[in-house]
């Protein structure tokens, strides 16, 4: 087509004249549609707006497509935990730089700000159901959920504990992998924190483990598939390497689905994919059917 040819004049047929008047008519609508900040989210599944009660109300799963939301670590606690039993241990414990990367230090401070949070995992002792439990929950907000030396030695902390007072440990994985401004004190944690497990299986004692979108990296090369039962939210990205990387390396194409929970679940990977609605009652039924003496 010449350069001509691109700007002649033609006439439109009446589908297409109806396929603008749609589209046009849609660009309005959202131009229009000016909601207060902080009272919808978008969908990143469907991209439909969705009313944060509403979101709130249904665990933070889109009640339009089923996606489910990343959520905080204080509102996981919340969700899993019976009400005022969560005590939460080794609440301050800083990163000490150990390779002093460059700008590392003014980007922590910069994400506690924004994140109202010290590290990226939570632990801590509670209750579900009345069964008492301790806890670590990952969150993607702080650095992507990375480990580094806090994150391996809270949870290795949480998981001695655990052991000495005879609980069950849950761990709620979300973490793009080691944290590579720490270098190798990062993926050292992965050796620290399988190590602290397998003391906590000799000592006959029950580890599950939830894993949520995204559980990649080292942390899926450690603890998140050590767990006696490992359980999965639906459609949550589990994986180690990227699945570009993957393909590169093997030179085929990966099939539909790969890296996804259900993919997992088919192949053997995960014992159970578990609504969020559901996860209270699923945690007590797995620890009362393993149960011992304390």
């Amino acid at each position: 087509m010449s350069l001509k040819d691109m700007f002649k004049k033609r006439t439109l047929s009446p589908q297409e004249i109806k396929q603008a008047e749609r589209v046009r008519k849609a660009k309005d609508t959202l131009l229009e549609f000016q909601a207060p900040e902080g009272l919808f989210q978008k969908c990143n599944c469907c991209g439909k707006p969705v009313y944060n009660e509403d979101l709130i109300e249904n665990d933070y799963v889109c009640p339009v497509c089923g996606n489910y939301f990343r959520i905080r670590p204080k509102t996981r606690i919340a969700m899993v935990l019976d009400k005022d039993t969560f005590e939460e241990w080794d609440v301050k414990m800083d990163t000490s730089d150990p390779l002093n990367f460059p700008g590392y230090k003014n980007k922590l401070e910069r994400q506690r700000s924004v994140t109202n949070l010290d590290e990226a995992v939570i632990t801590g002792k509670g209750k579900i159901l009345g069964k008492d439990v301790v806890i670590a929950v990952m969150g993607a907000d702080f650095m992507m959920g990375s480990m580094g030396e806090v994150v391996g030695e809270k949870i290795t902390r949480a998981v001695e504990r655990a052991t000495q007072m005879r609980l069950p440990i849950i761990i709620f994985t979300c973490s793009g992998g080691a944290r590579m401004q720490e270098g190798i004190v990062s993926l050292m944690q992965m050796a620290k924190t399988s190590a602290a497990l397998k003391r906590h299986d000799e000592a006959g004692l029950l580890y599950i483990t939830v894993l949520t979108d995204p559980t990649t990296g080292g942390v899926t090369a450690s603890f998140a598939m050590l767990g006696d039962v490992i359980l999965a939210e639906p459609g949550a990205l589990i994986g180690f390497a990227g699945p570009r990387v993957i393909e590169q390396t093997i030179g085929q194409k990966l099939p539909e689905g790969f890296q996804r929970a259900e993919f997992l679940l088919e192949h053997g990977f995960v014992d159970k994919i578990v609504e969020r609605k559901k996860l209270r009652k699923v945690l007590v039924t797995i620890i009362r059917s393993c149960e011992y003496e304390q």
